[in-house]
């Protein structure tokens, strides 16, 4: 079993190969979350104090005073296993990726919660650019489905907009009735450009609320200006 340590932040060394840096907007996020959920993740140090890895969340506790840190102490690595480890802990979590619908389901979910998103390292610049690339691959897949073309039997795999409740007799009929109707064009919905505002006081928001003609609330992540409705296509499966 691993054993932990606390260790005086002042007694710490840094590593002074270290090719990763840690910029204030950075420590300011780290520091918020070892405020809400603690300090989570212990420091990897050798046996002479030198931080291997954790060397953001050292500088985060002590901006929010803290004057020790839990710490695991590394023992037996040569200097090459230490440099090695050091850049392999910061570019092995690069290495993931994202499944974007999970994500965006997971923000839906904070939002009903009432969760600061801050505190997950995404910016409401970010999570907006997500949220609108989610809806952007919904219509561009409800257009690729309603592209699909009968197969030899006469019966669609995929339906657009269909009641389940409905018989499957019912598609070809549905999809029949709309022959020669005209083309239906979506004009984007996509940003021109995102905007930053900071505002001074709560009568500064007013102010902009009253611009913009929407309405503005503590819970109010971001707005589109023109305001925009988007309604993803429900895709139905036969």
């Amino acid at each position: 079993m691993m054993e932990i340590f606390e260790r005086k932040i002042a007694d710490l060394i840094r590593y002074g190969h270290n090719p990763r840096k840690h910029g204030e907007a950075q420590i300011a996020q780290i520091a918020a979350s070892i405020t809400q959920f603690g300090f989570t993740n212990p420091v990897l140090i050798d046996e002479k104090d030198t931080i291997i890895a954790g060397e953001g969340r050292v500088l985060a506790a002590k901006s929010v005073k803290m004057t020790t840190v839990p710490c695991v102490v590394l023992t037996g690595l040569t200097d090459a296993q230490k440099a090695a480890y050091v850049i392999a802990d910061n570019k092995l979590a690069l290495n993931a990726g994202w499944d974007e619908m999970a994500l965006q389901a997971e923000f839906d979910r904070l939002t009903e919660l009432d969760f600061e998103f801050n505190l997950t390292g995404f910016s409401e610049v970010e999570i907006a650019a997500l949220l609108d690339g989610i809806d952007t691959f919904v219509e561009e897949l409800a257009i690729e489905l309603r592209a699909t073309q009968p197969d030899s039997t006469g019966v669609e795999d995929l339906a657009i907009g269909l009641d389940e409740t409905q018989p499957e007799t019912a598609q070809p009929q549905a999809q029949n009735a709309w022959q020669g109707m005209p083309e239906f064009n979506q004009p984007d919905g996509g940003p021109f450009r995102t905007i930053k505002v900071h505002c001074k006081d709560q009568a500064a928001v007013n102010a902009f609320a009253k611009l913009i003609g929407q309405k503005l609330t503590d819970k109010t992540k971001w707005v589109w200006y023109p305001e925009v409705v988007k309604v993803a296509a429900a895709v139905v499966y036969a």
